[in-house]
């Protein structure tokens, strides 16, 4: 794979605190990019900062943001801005499942997922796009699942959050690429975090979290001129039906 060259560009991951998040900032500040990641727990979220910093060669830090806030969101891509002079590279991440039959679905939970999983996502696109436009351009990635193209029964919510994620992001993509932002959307299978409440480490099937974190710098590698606009990616052998 073509090493991207990240060095001088600036990132904030959000969901970054865990799991797919954590290791694609873990994979950008390994090709010396600074990054900003971000999760709702402010304490987790420094923490995981200052110890993929420690890793570098890209510095790191960690602040405390929900997405389904716009202010907050907006001081989140002010504080990448300010503290490391620009926001380059934006890979939306964070994201909440909701498992249950609609007419069990507990309304705060449907909001929960949709606010999170689309509202969430175009919040962090409209707030990176000045600071993007400043820099002359820019790449946004954003992390959806083959749920987003395969509806699946008792996840309704997260279904209609992440088909709403793909429709959003490829109408997003043909606005703002004359801008010289690119967006791609990352639409993983099964993989082994904690997302869901699983325990992970007992299904070496699922796809690992750094899988993800490699397609988000193969793309970030690619030549400008071409643009994966959607990657699937599922694991390769899977437990057979039946």
């Amino acid at each position: 794979m073509r090493k991207p060259s990240l060095q001088g560009k600036v990132a904030v991951v959000t969901g970054g605190t865990r799991g797919i998040g954590r290791e694609i900032a873990r994979a950008l500040a390994g090709e010396g990019a600074d990054v900003v990641l971000c999760g709702r727990d402010k304490g987790l979220a420094e923490q995981v900062g200052a110890g993929l910093s420690r890793g570098g060669p890209g510095r790191c830090t960690g602040m405390a943001c929900d997405v389904r806030r716009y202010g907050e969101v907006e001081g989140l891509m002010r504080h990448a801005a300010e503290t490391f002079g620009g926001l380059d590279i934006l890979v939306n991440n964070a994201g909440v499942a909701g498992r249950g039959a609609v007419a069990d679905l507990p309304l705060e939970k449907w909001h929960e997922v949709i606010e999170t999983n689309l509202t969430g996502v175009f919040y962090c696109c409209r707030a990176a796009i000045p600071w993007m436009r400043k820099r002359g351009g820019g790449y946004i990635i954003n992390i959806s699942s083959l749920a987003g193209v395969n509806p699946i029964p008792n996840l309704s919510a997260y279904n209609a959050s992440k088909f709403g994620l793909v429709g959003f992001s490829e109408a997003f993509m043909q606005e703002i690429r004359y801008d010289g932002i690119r967006v791609s959307t990352i639409l993983p299978g099964s993989v082994d975090t904690e997302f869901g409440g699983r325990t992970p480490g007992h299904e070496d099937w699922r796809l690992a979290p750094s899988d993800i974190a490699e397609v988000v710098l193969q793309l970030l590698a690619h030549d400008p001129r071409a643009l994966p606009s959607r990657v699937e990616i599922r694991p390769s052998r899977p437990p057979k039906k039946g």
